[in-house]
């Protein structure tokens, strides 16, 4: 019995892992800021009556990217084997039929759980479903301008429908909508940051971006947009003088991070650095 207990413990864990590991490179750049934006933009009547529901908003928020994950991976396997190795499927931990199979059996998962919290939830749940659909299987991913909106556009529905998990209101406020709106442009005018890391991948198989198509504007881009947002944000939500200036300077350094270094292994860590100033503009917020 024990044995055999055993054994099928270590089984369940590796199944476990598995699902981490098409989730892993998202949990800096999307789970966590998603979530942290959630709680600091949720509307409540009273402090933070919002916090016991942190387990919920971070599964709720880790199905719909396990989701979207899996059908962008199985998609194109072989770029994996040449920039990502120890993803799922390139590593052999499971087969891109059972891949898929899973991906299909989230779609109903996803939607029940979000229609617990109410319509907006549930619709920003299937429009990010449409969008993973129109992104993966209608290779949206594979030019500039259409990878960047939807991208950004999915971005938002997660934060929309996470809000709303986190809150005490099944609808977003006038507050909480202005937020998300702003992120959606934020990330729609600032997304190729993720896109350098790849750069060498995306020329392989012919992946068009903005950063493969234009690299010295990508590049310079970086440079205005993220400081130049990062002080649009302090005006907006009224920041004091030396939380702007903090604000800004950081926003400047994580820009120039993306003229000044660019090897693969830099544009790795300015893409950290991009997901972290990110996440503060979107947090800065009114109390």
């Amino acid at each position: 019995m024990l044995p055999q207990a055993l054994d099928s413990g270590r089984r369940i864990g590796r199944h476990i892992m598995t699902l981490f590991l098409f989730t892993k490179s998202d949990v800096l750049t999307t789970l966590l800021p998603v979530t942290l934006f959630a709680l600091a933009n949720a509307p409540h009547p009273h402090p933070h009556p919002h916090a016991t529901r942190i387990l919920e908003i971070i599964i709720w928020i880790w199905i719909h990217l396990l989701k979207f994950d899996i059908s962008n991976q199985i998609q194109d396997p072989e770029e994996d084997k040449r920039n990502k190795p120890d993803r799922p499927l390139p590593s052999g931990r499971i087969t891109a039929q059972n891949a898929a199979d899973v991906r299909w059996l989230l779609v109903p998962v996803c939607l029940m759980f979000s229609a617990m919290y109410g319509g907006q939830t549930l619709a920003s749940s299937a429009c990010f479903e449409a969008l993973s659909i129109w992104y993966n299987e209608f290779g949206g991913h594979k030019f500039a301008l259409s990878k960047n909106i939807l991208t950004a556009v999915g971005y938002t529905c997660l934060e929309a429908g996470a809000t709303i998990v986190a809150g005490s209101s099944p609808c977003l406020d006038s507050i909480s909508a202005r937020a998300v709106a702003f992120s959606c442009a934020v990330f729609a005018t600032t997304l190729h940051a993720q896109d350098f890391k790849d750069e060498e991948g995306d020329r392989f198989i012919g992946r068009r971006t903005l950063v493969t198509l234009f690299p010295t504007f990508a590049r310079i881009s970086m440079l205005i947009g993220v400081p130049l947002w990062s002080f649009f944000l302090s005006r907006l939500w009224n920041v004091d003088s030396i939380c702007s200036i903090a604000f800004i300077a950081y926003g400047t350094v994580v820009g120039g991070r993306f003229v000044v270094y660019r090897t693969a292994s830099a544009d790795k860590q300015s893409c950290k650095l991009y997901s972290v100033s990110d996440l503060k503009e979107l947090e800065v917020s009114p109390c």
